[in-house]
């Protein structure tokens, strides 16, 4: 699908939250600027967090969020890769209860378990065309909702 404005790809995220129950794992892929960040703030206003408070996690690789319907983790692993006991403490927040968006997931360093994965592309100065790719079980809801 292709979202044309940031409002548009906010909103995606707001109607994936919807359809989030818990333990979801979102990975998300694109360029600087592409709207991870943005897609992360529709999740945020979905589970009734203030999309306000939402930053993105460059130099703090994860920011919680709670106070909503579900706590969101957003971890950005741009910066760096994790090393062995950074990964460890990672899959609290992977694989826990809330909903985690994981920006540059491919930088884990080892492979996810089941997860969403949500690319966004470049398609003009304002479009960006996203992809959603299912891996593993429990996803159909998500993906249905888009």
């Amino acid at each position: 699908m292709t979202t044309h404005s940031e409002a548009e790809t906010h909103a995606l995220g707001m109607r994936l939250a919807a359809a989030c129950r818990g333990g979801e794992l979102i990975g998300l892929r694109g360029e600087l600027g592409a709207g991870k960040t943005c897609l992360v703030r529709g999740l945020a206003e979905g589970l009734a967090i203030d999309p306000e408070r939402v930053r993105s996690p460059s130099f703090t690789l994860v920011n919680e969020y709670s106070g909503g319907r579900l706590p969101l983790y957003h971890i950005d692993l741009f910066r760096l890769s994790p090393g062995e006991l950074d990964r460890l403490a990672l899959r609290e927040y992977l694989y826990g209860h809330g909903v985690c968006a994981l920006e540059w997931f491919e930088r884990l360093g080892e492979p996810l378990r089941d997860f969403l994965e949500l690319s966004l592309t470049f398609v003009g100065e304002s479009d960006r065309e996203l992809v959603a790719v299912a891996h593993g079980v429990g996803y159909d809801a998500l993906i249905a909702s888009l």
